[in-house]
């Protein structure tokens, strides 16, 4: 398995990509990154009050070039949730030509897009056949009939988070994309809550961030949802009910899944995930490999990484979610739970 990494654009001191990626060559395949100014899955690359920063897109154009000489594959994210009013448009396409074209002069050209985007999947695959195209997570797709409906518009899907934990259902959605010329991704270090109910409505926001950044908007509180749900303690089992697979339960995903997706565009010390998977194991505060990691909210509480169960994996890949009329997570919780 080789791991796919999220670009960042190193602040003064910090590690630019692709020094830390020189360490990690044998491990990681493929840099995910989202154009500078453009909507994506997270905060907008390179966006600082409502203007691009030209010093940080140059950063990255110099980044991607070395990431090229490296031989890593580049994934482009279109990945927002919402194009609003352009969502249909020609102007949107010659905006994702024009980005496309510009990256076949710099450095020879991405190698596969990522998007949430039928429009967007569908103008690669008229213009740029060369390029695959890949169903974003967001996207939410976890069953074969999923896959059946945007085949003729993606090669590869990185699965519904959901399913991280089923390898049952994997091999199923592996047969039927190995017998249709696809291929499967997770993304393992997600803190998202599992079936989060304000995913869509957040992806929104986050699609619009600039425009909402405009405006005088309602005080006092968190639209994000999951900050409300982990604040109150007895929600806290619900973090581990979530979509993450710790670094030393990989291997079972061996085989199985070819691409993990790692989250580290916008995490504080994208190194440390990055060698705490590779190596396949993290003896520290589990919450430090996700994001978001939720730690700000959980007032000093966190979670013991050496302290899980030799059950875990066992039991939370064969226990079909039925969380109501289980306690194991909330017996784990009080096992893994430090202060």
């Amino acid at each position: 398995m080789k791991f796919s990494v999220g670009h960042w654009v190193a602040d003064d001191g910090e590690e630019c990509c692709p020094d830390v990626l020189r360490d990690y060559a044998e491990h990681v395949s493929e840099v995910y990154f989202a154009w500078p100014g453009q909507a994506s899955g997270r905060a907008a690359v390179g966006v600082r009050r409502g203007y691009v920063d030209w010093r940080a897109q140059a950063e990255m154009e110099a980044d991607l070039v070395e990431l090229k000489k490296m031989g890593l594959s580049l994934n482009l994210l279109f990945n927002a949730n919402c194009y609003g009013g352009r969502a249909l448009s020609e102007h949107l396409e010659h905006e994702v030509a024009s980005i496309l074209d510009h990256l076949g002069e710099l450095c020879g050209g991405v190698d596969s897009v990522a998007t949430t985007s039928l429009a967007v999947a569908n103008t690669i695959k008229r213009h740029y056949p060369t390029i695959r195209t890949r169903a974003s997570v967001n996207m939410r797709i976890g069953t074969v009939a999923g896959m059946e409906y945007v085949a003729h518009l993606f090669d590869e899907y990185c699965v519904q988070r959901e399913y991280n934990r089923d390898p049952e259902h994997l091999r199923g959605l592996r047969a039927w994309a190995e017998a249709n010329g696809k291929t499967l991704s997770l993304l393992v270090n997600s803190g998202c809550l599992a079936h989060c109910s304000g995913q869509t409505f957040h992806d929104n926001l986050v699609a619009h961030e600039q425009e909402i950044d405009e405006q005088r908007n309602i005080g006092g509180w968190s639209p994000i949802l999951c900050q409300h749900v982990v604040r109150d303690p007895a929600n806290h089992p619900h973090l581990l009910k979530a979509t993450w697979i710790r670094p030393e339960e990989l291997h079972h995903l061996d085989g199985l899944i070819g691409l993990a997706k790692l989250a580290t565009r916008l995490h504080d010390r994208p190194r440390m995930v990055i060698a705490a998977y590779a190596r396949r194991n993290y003896p520290g505060n589990l919450l430090d490999l996700l994001e978001p990691s939720h730690a700000p909210a959980l007032d000093g509480i966190w979670i013991d990484n050496t302290a899980f169960p030799e059950d875990w994996w066992a039991r939370t890949t064969a226990c079909g979610r039925r969380c109501e009329t289980c306690r194991y997570c909330e017996d784990v919780w009080q096992r893994v739970r430090r202060t």
